[in-house]
Formats: C-alpha cells, sequence, structure tokens
C-alpha cells in the first residue's frame, strides 16, 4: 500500500509540475510577453528551482523519511502553488511597471512566483525514493520505477494542460486547482495526521479561489473579459480614447494590444493609425484584386478591406481559431464570400500556398512587438515574393526606429528584405522627423517596378505618400535567416526603451 501511494504522490508531482509550467506562461503573457526571453526564464528558474529541491529533499529524507513527513512536503507545495496564485497579478504588474527590462522583468518575476513552489516539487521524487527503498541490492530498480512516475506523470500533465486544460479551464482556475491536488494527495497519503491543519489550508484555498472567481465575474460584468485560447491568453475590455474620448472596445493578447473597435459607429473606421497605412497598396498596385493578410486578431482591417475595397478578395491567415470566434462574437466579424480564414500558422501557410496575390499584409505579433522570428527571415521572404504576382506588393507593420537603440530589428529586417525584392521602401507612422523614436513603421516591398500612381488619391494617402522615409538606413546587421535570426535580442531594446519613457 506504501508503494502504490508513493507511485501515485510522485506521479501526480510529476504531473503538476509540467501544469504549473505552461499555466505559468499564460500567466506571464500579458505582463512581459512570450518572447525567447520568457520563456527562457521560466524554464530556467523552474530547472533550477528543482535541483535545488532535488537535492534538499535527499538530505531530508536520510534524517527523517515517513509519510508523515512527507505528507507536510506535499502539502508546501500546493500551498506555496496557492500564494503565487493569489498574488500573481500583483507582482507581475509591480515587475513589468518598475523593471524596463524584459529580461529582468521576467526573471524576476519568475523567481517570486514560481521559485518557492518548484523547490518542493522538487523535494518529493528523492524523498518518495528514500522511503520506497527495502533493499540495497534493488535499489536501481525502485529508483527506476520512481523516476518512471514521475516522468509518466509531467507527459501526462504537459498533454493535459496543453491539449485541454488552458483551453477551456483557463489559467486561474488551473493553478488554483493544482494547489487543492497537492493539498488533496496530502491528506490521503498520511491519514490522521496534521488533518486539521490540512483541511484549514485547503478551506483557505478555496475560499481565495472563489473570491478570485466572484472578482472576475464583477469585471466580466462590467465589459472585462479574460479568456484563454489555444494560443494566447486575451482580454477584452471596453475604454475611451485617449486623443478623442470615444468608446472603443480594446482586445489584448500577451501583453499587445492587439485590435479594436469603435463602438460609437457601425463602420469598420480603423481604430489604429498604422492600419490606415495598409492603403499604400493604392500607390503601389493600385489595380489589386486579391490580398493576403498575414495575422488577424480582431480582423480590424480586414472589415476595412471588405468596405473599402467592394471588388477585392482578401484571405487571412490566423493562428488561433479562438480568435476568430472572439472576433465574431466581439468585434462585428461576419462571413463574406470576399474573406476567407485560414487558420495556421503564417510560415506554414506560405510553404503549401499555391495562390498568387496582388498584396500581401503582415501584422502578425508573438508577444509585445515582437514578430514571430520565422516570418521575418529571408526563407519566409522568398516565400513571400513567389506568392506575388508580378506588379505585388508586400506591407508589412514593424515597430522600432530608424536610427539609435531600438533601431536594430529594422534595420536588419529591411537589409533581409532588400536581399530578395527589388525595391523596399519605408513609412513612419507618427514621428517622420524623430528618427530614434520608437513607432510603428510600415516596410513596403515591391517584386516588379511599383505603378507608384497617386493620381485621384485623396489627401490623407497624400499624406502618407509623402512621409516615406528619404535618409539612409544603415545596413550593418546581418541578414535574419532561419538559422540566425535573433528576432528577440533586436526587439528587447526596443522595448527597453519604449518602456523607459523613449
Amino acid at each position: 500500500m506504501k508503494r502504490f501511494i508513493l507511485e501515485i504522490d510522485v506521479f501526480a508531482a510529476g504531473a503538476v509540475v509540467m501544469i504549473f509550467e505552461l499555466a505559468g506562461s499564460r500567466a506571464l503573457a500579458p505582463y512581459v510577453g512570450t518572447s525567447l526571453f520568457v520563456w527562457t526564464s521560466l524554464i530556467g528558474v523552474i530547472l533550477g528551482s528543482l535541483s535545488l529541491g532535488y537535492y534538499l529533499g535527499g538530505i531530508l529524507s536520510d534524517r527523517n523519511a515517513s509519510l508523515r513527513s512527507f505528507s507536510v512536503l506535499l502539502l508546501l507545495s500546493g500551498i506555496f502553488m496557492g500564494i503565487s496564485t493569489l498574488t500573481m497579478d500583483f507582482v507581475l504588474s509591480q515587475c513589468s511597471r518598475f523593471i524596463f527590462d524584459v529580461r529582468w522583468s521576467s526573471l524576476i518575476s519568475c523567481l517570486l512566483l514560481f521559485s518557492v513552489p518548484s523547490v518542493f516539487l522538487g523535494m518529493i521524487t528523492p524523498y518518495a525514493m528514500r522511503m520506497a527503498m527495502t533493499n540495497v541490492s534493488t535499489s536501481g530498480k525502485t529508483v527506476g520505477r520512481i523516476s518512471a512516475f514521475s516522468t509518466l506523470g509531467s507527459i501526462f500533465g504537459t498533454f493535459t494542460a496543453g491539449f485541454f486544460l488552458i483551453p477551456f479551464v483557463g489559467t486561474t482556475n488551473i493553478l488554483f486547482s493544482i494547489s487543492l491536488v497537492m493539498i488533496g494527495i496530502s491528506m490521503i497519503t498520511s491519514g490522521a495526521s496534521f488533518l486539521r491543519e490540512k483541511l484549514v489550508f485547503l478551506i483557505l484555498i478555496t475560499l481565495a479561489w472563489s473570491g478570485v472567481i466572484f472578482i472576475k465575474g464583477r469585471a466580466e460584468e462590467r465589459g472585462f473579459l479574460d479568456v484563454d485560447t489555444l494560443y494566447h491568453r486575451v482580454w477584452i475590455y471596453e475604454s475611451k480614447e485617449e486623443k478623442t474620448g470615444r468608446p472603443i472596445l480594446r482586445l489584448v493578447t500577451n501583453k499587445e494590444m492587439s485590435s479594436a473597435m469603435y463602438l460609437d459607429t457601425e463602420s469598420s473606421e480603423l481604430p489604429f493609425l498604422y492600419l490606415n497605412y495598409y492603403r499604400l497598396a493604392e500607390y503601389y498596385s493600385p489595380e489589386f484584386r486579391n490580398a493576403l493578410m498575414i495575422g488577424g486578431g480582431g480582423y480590424a482591417f480586414p472589415k476595412y478591406f471588405l468596405e473599402k475595397y467592394p471588388e477585392a478578395s482578401i484571405d487571412v491567415i490566423e493562428i488561433d481559431p479562438g480568435l476568430t470566434e472572439l472576433a465574431k462574437k466581439y468585434f462585428r466579424l461576419v462571413p463574406d464570400p470576399r474573406l476567407t480564414i485560414f487558420h495556421e500558422d503564417g510560415r506554414i501557410f506560405l510553404n503549401r500556398n499555391t495562390e498568387k496575390y496582388d498584396v500581401i499584409y503582415g501584422d502578425a505579433f508573438r508577444s509585445f512587438f515582437s514578430i514571430p522570428y520565422h516570418l521575418t527571415t529571408q526563407e519566409s521572404i522568398e516565400k513571400m515574393y513567389g506568392a506575388l504576382n508580378d506588379q505585388g506588393v508586400v506591407i508589412l507593420n514593424v515597430i522600432g526606429s530608424f536610427e539609435g537603440e531600438g533601431s536594430e530589428f529594422l534595420r536588419a529586417e529591411y537589409r533581409t528584405f532588400a536581399s530578395v525584392f527589388p525595391e523596399v521602401d519605408l513609412y513612419p507612422v507618427r514621428y517622420p522627423n524623430d528618427p530614434e523614436r520608437i513607432q510603428n513603421i510600415m516596410l513596403v516591398a515591391a517584386k516588379g517596378n511599383p505603378v507608384l500612381s497617386g493620381k485621384g488619391t485623396d489627401s490623407d494617402l497624400q499624406a502618407m505618400i509623402d512621409s516615406q522615409w528619404e535618409k539612409e538606413l544603415a545596413l550593418d546587421l546581418p541578414i535574419l535567416t532561419d538559422d540566425f535570426a535573433p528576432t528577440d535580442y533586436y526587439i528587447s531594446r526596443a522595448i527597453r526603451k519604449w518602456s523607459a519613457g523613449q
């Protein structure tokens, strides 16, 4: 019976470790994003904490290995996971507010939230191994069996979290649930030992969970929606536009303002200034009839496209079907025969694509400022080039600056596009006279000789055309390739400058 209990415990602990890590990445996303630096911090802190736990668990088990003491380790792991969950939003908001470098912000956040629970989770397996050993001659078999159950639990937790829990249960519910699971198996493991104390903590964590659910429910009644999809943690809420005071519905994914919609009009008026710059297609390829957009989000521009260009059609690549459903429910996205939506990764679509387009719009972001690296490389750009008609054009939204800290990604991406396309132009969206200002910059790459027809354009489009960046851009960074694309490093410098108030 003791052996069976230990195997169940290490299986559960192995599952909880992976669920804790994967759900933790979703908790981090709205505050620090999901960049390579964030994942590096999360994985590094949890592995380091588990290693310390293995060491301490081995020492402790040699001193007093008993089911009673073992159950305390299980209990403490559950308690500290509950505390981390309860304080998570506060810790993350403060770290992201006062620490501008995403590397330090994510590392310190992970240390504060994930280290202590992971240490106690790490102590469980070596302690169980020591308790399970009854004969030195079979110690290898015992260690192998306990390790196998722990690993099987980790595999179970990984698939359960990724395929079911995160998209259908929600981050906060997951984290509180695994906290209660560890307290529950602690009660089962030692029977009556510390039963009163364990019941108290079980009730406290349950009450905390209920309080969080109540608060989130009230927030949702006031128009704030917090939901997990297969790929994102999404916030949807109403607010006022800063300059005009107009009511607007915002969609935030992984710290990035992904989309928005004005609530005081039924038209598809564009909520962000940079989206208007996609109209440069009228200048570079005025006869365009079909377009591809990589990145749907809340579908602000596709809706505008259908309204603005009644003779044209658009295909949209959106990796997350959950975002499409939210756009249908909250952002007035309705079926249209001229709109085709593909739910897959943009690069995979380009790899398989056989269609030809007049325009390709790029607006896919993985997290704050960061375009998925595999959509920035020379190989990906060659796929875009091949997907265009002879007079086709790519219009890509990039966030950065022309000069100084924060310009690295733009410089590298410009050089990469210039290695494939014969003409590449740049358009600052807000600050044409401030080369070091972080802003949206539209990169336009023409496959053939662009038509450049400004005839009959309205004043807004003409102003965009006139804003073209004429100064020379430094081309001192390597071309981005699938093998070498340090996009997160380049972008982190822009984030740091932007967070520090430019």
